[in-house]
């Protein structure tokens, strides 16, 4: 399948049916090591057997359980991994994805599915736009930190020879009535500076009808990009970046951009040449939050807390704004949103829930902002940390 999408994640948040199976497996892509794939596959799946029988499920109930898993143990399959793979199981639920990360090997079998190693790969702050400009073609493309993946615009021009031709067709009887009553020819674009085709070399095209071929670039992003705070980049030759910011509305445009002809560019290469660009950004904005965070928490205000038994109420009730979770950590336990009380284990007993999972996932979907964040950069060394929205 193909990486997890916000509906997706909305999907297994919201699933009622139990018990819930979540798997995460590191896999290896090359060399001798691929071998062990299959054998830690099998491995986790005897696990999660035993997990489940000691939830009460008979062997022969819980192997029918994980089947859909199991015949996912073919040759072919093995083939196609990339760094890590997570397989989600419930009555009404399999699915699987191949991750582009590593992620530490982990069963988890309880009411809900465990979900936090996945909201690194869909962290808003780690997403970006890219467009593709040239006359010839107009590509438009969502990345992150792992790839990029190319999205239809609806009414998006194909390229500039559509553009202007709706224009004549729009304004031949215009043209035609100034040029009756003027005795001459009236072209709306007959304007000085002229650029090189890129796709016809014995003809030039006037600046200003491809400053309108931008205009009609930027209204089709409009709708598409409305309310979008992610950075966008645009790739193509020299002379259409200026034009393209003369001509953009969307508020993240990037001054630096990616110079050179992208119509034949494989999504590697733009994924390669966009990502130095993003990066910064990101991680400008992961700085800035834990900077506040720790001003905050250093004014003793109620604004910032450090403590899970205080955050997961405040995530389930929409009121985390920036939280800061450690990857690879568990803490184990069960919420009660009618008594607004967390109970923590040392150990996972039946039913728990992974409270750092809960209350990433609960303010990903009220609209906050995660950071997962490794271990050794946490702010002040904590496993969880959140500023609230009041």
């Amino acid at each position: 399948m193909t990486l997890l999408s916000i509906d997706e994640l909305k999907t297994l948040v919201d699933n009622s049916q139990t018990p819930c199976v979540s798997l995460y497996i590191p896999m290896q892509k090359l060399g001798a090591e691929i071998r062990q794939n299959p054998i830690r596959f099998k491995n986790v799946i005897r696990e999660a057997q035993e997990r489940l029988e000691a939830i009460g499920m008979r062997s022969t109930e819980a192997i029918n359980f994980l089947q859909p898993a199991m015949e996912l143990d073919q040759n072919d399959f093995w083939e196609h991994q990339d760094q890590g793979l997570a397989i989600f199981i419930s009555p009404e639920i399999f699915w699987h994805y191949c991750l582009p990360i590593e992620s530490p090997e982990l069963v988890v079998v309880g009411n809900k599915f465990h979900l936090k190693p996945l909201l690194h790969l869909i962290n808003s702050d780690r997403q970006f736009y890219l467009l593709t400009l040239s006359q010839q073609d107009v590509r438009f493309f969502e990345g992150d930190y792992y790839d990029i993946r190319e999205v239809e615009v609806e009414n998006m021009p194909k390229n500039v020879e559509e553009v202007l031709l709706m224009q004549d067709n729009s304004e031949k009887g215009v043209q035609h009535r100034i040029a009756t009553s003027r005795g001459g020819t009236a072209n709306p674009f007959q304007h000085p500076g002229q650029f090189h085709g890129e796709g016809s070399p014995e003809q030039d095209r006037p600046q200003a009808g491809i400053l309108q071929f931008c205009y009609a670039v930027d209204q089709a992003l409009h709708d598409k990009l409305r309310d979008k705070q992610a950075p966008l980049i645009v790739a193509g030759v020299e002379y259409l970046h200026p034009l393209y910011q003369q001509a953009n509305t969307y508020p993240h445009l990037l001054e630096e951009g990616i110079t050179g002809n992208h119509e034949v560019t494989n999504l590697e290469e733009l994924h390669h040449q966009a990502w130095p660009i993003v990066s910064p950004l990101a991680q400008q904005k992961q700085q800035e939050e834990i900077a506040l965070y720790e001003q905050l928490a250093g004014e003793n205000v109620a604004q910032a807390s450090g403590d899970i038994k205080e955050i997961v109420p405040a995530a389930y009730y929409q009121k985390v704004d920036t939280l800061f979770v450690s990857l690879g950590q568990q803490v184990w336990g069960k919420f009660d949103p009618d008594t607004m009380t967390v109970d923590l284990h040392p150990e996972p007993q039946p039913d728990d829930e992974d409270m750092l999972d809960f209350a990433a996932v609960h303010t990903f979907l009220n609209g906050g902002h995660v950071y997962t964040v490794e271990p050794e950069e946490m702010p002040n060394n904590q496993l969880v940390a959140a500023i609230f929205r009041y």
